[in-house]
């Protein structure tokens, strides 16, 4: 992600919380002359089995989407119904997917940053300018700012946020077909002591992320 360019005002934290309008990010960049903005946020940095998952989405300039928000503060039926909302009225929406062997080959930083780039080169059109979620950018030529807490202070962000805990959370359902033991329906692969006692009665899976302490 290259630095903006110098017309592109700089948005401080406290500007940030400052203002109400979940659009403020989106707009100071419009302002600056891009018109497709993409967020961009991850799912599944935290937990001891499964992928890192990854989205980025580009909204309609005015399609508000009220009910979408951090998708950690919505309930799952919330998340299911925004889901295709988003998806529905999105100019663009994309998934990217990094496997636990690769976690634990690299670490989870790089992992999720690589799901993020995934996500990013599928999307079609291709952005102009992204936000994304964190202090961490992602190594692509286009212009782009962090933003720390972003799935709170942008609601393109929030839309990305929700499209990647939904789609983790559908694939850790699926896995719990084939390991039941584990808990992956109730936990997605977090370590709850459920997990925890079944990793020590049972032992890691091939869905586990060895690297992570706890798993063995």
């Amino acid at each position: 992600m290259s630095n903006p360019p110098k017309n592109l005002p700089l948005f401080s934290e406290s500007a940030s919380s400052l203002t109400c309008d979940p659009f403020f990010h989106e707009g100071m960049a419009r302002k600056a002359g891009y018109g497709l903005i993409a967020g961009v946020d991850e799912a599944g940095r935290g937990p001891l089995a499964g992928p890192v998952v990854a989205a980025a989405v580009i909204l309609p300039q005015g399609k508000d989407l009220a009910g979408v928000r951090d998708s950690k503060k919505m309930t799952p039926r919330a998340r299911e119904e925004a889901f295709s909302l988003i998806q529905n009225e999105a100019l663009a929406s994309a998934i990217g997917v990094v496997s636990q062997k690769d976690i634990d080959e690299s670490n989870i930083l790089k992992a999720s940053l690589e799901a993020m780039r995934l996500a990013i080169v599928a999307l079609d059109p291709q952005p102009e300018f992204l936000l994304v979620d964190g202090i961490h950018s992602v190594s692509l030529p286009i212009p782009g700012r962090c933003l720390k807490k972003g799935d709170q202070l942008s609601r393109t962000i929030s839309a990305a946020s929700v499209l990647a805990k939904v789609y983790r959370d559908r694939i850790m359902l699926a896995y719990h077909e084939t390991y039941p033991v584990y808990g992956f329906d109730r936990n997605k692969g977090y370590g709850t002591a459920y997990h925890l006692k079944a990793l020590r009665q049972y032992g890691p899976s091939p869905l586990h992320r060895l690297t992570f302490k706890g798993v063995l």
